[in-house]
């Protein structure tokens, strides 16, 4: 009889459990997959947001620039453009409309691959 009790007691508590803890689980995991879509790109294309140092280079590679030549372009030393790419310093406002202008973007779109 004693074990029969122990049995009821352990069944209860798995049924606790269950009915307490799975509904939570549930929930947390809706919330989690409705913040991500309300975060998301409703135009279905994500798109993945990157430092101004990525953007730069991403848009030099893509158009087959050397720093050398960006560098000549806007006036700058190569450094400097190595810097924008690696981080260490940012271009001034007027170095990111001539950016905009070398990679043939209007200035808002080119900022809007940038992470803020």
């Amino acid at each position: 009889m004693a074990i029969m009790g122990n049995g009821m007691g352990i069944y209860l508590f798995i049924v606790i459990i269950i009915r307490g803890v799975l509904p939570v689980v549930i929930a947390v995991l809706l919330i989690k997959a409705l913040l991500k879509y309300l975060n998301s790109d409703k135009k279905g294309d994500p798109v993945i947001k990157k430092s101004l140092g990525q953007v730069i280079r991403a848009h030099r590679e893509q158009k087959g620039y050397t720093q050398e030549y960006m560098a000549e372009q806007l006036g700058v030393s190569r450094q400097a453009v190595s810097k924008w790419e690696n981080g260490t310093t940012e271009p001034s406002t007027s170095n990111l409309f001539a950016l905009a202008k070398l990679f043939d973007m209007p200035v808002e779109e080119f900022m809007k691959e940038i992470q803020l």
